[in-house]
């Protein structure tokens, strides 16, 4: 993957992007806040900034677009998808409406004349 990773060609030396990689995993991986990785994998914020700037020009994409390429030649992968949508819940606000909704509301008042 190191190939795909942009290099900048000018400024302050920065985090080893593999540590970088490997705290964006663990960031989402545990579903955690940004503030709350662990320090090892460098700074929150640069962490974040890297995450928006690999998501935003791309990187992310061709990264994996790289690993199914990889793993489609070696016959590791498998390109059958199956969708079931019987476990679709309502949302909780959906549940206890008056049946008829706001129409019904209006026809049951009195008349206007």
């Amino acid at each position: 993957m190191q190939p795909l990773l942009p290099q900048p060609a000018l400024g302050r030396p920065r985090l080893d992007d593999r540590t970088v990689l490997n705290g964006i995993v663990w960031k989402f991986r545990t579903g955690v806040a940004w503030r709350d990785v662990p320090e090892r994998y460098g700074s929150w914020a640069s962490l974040h900034t890297r995450f928006r700037r690999w998501a935003a020009d791309g990187t992310f994409d061709r990264m994996l677009q790289a690993a199914q390429a990889q793993a489609d030649a070696a016959g590791t992968v498998d390109w059958l998808a199956s969708v079931d949508s019987t476990v679709v819940r309502a949302h909780q606000h959906a549940a206890g409406a008056r049946k008829g909704g706001s129409a019904a509301r209006l026809s049951d008042g009195p008349a206007a004349g």
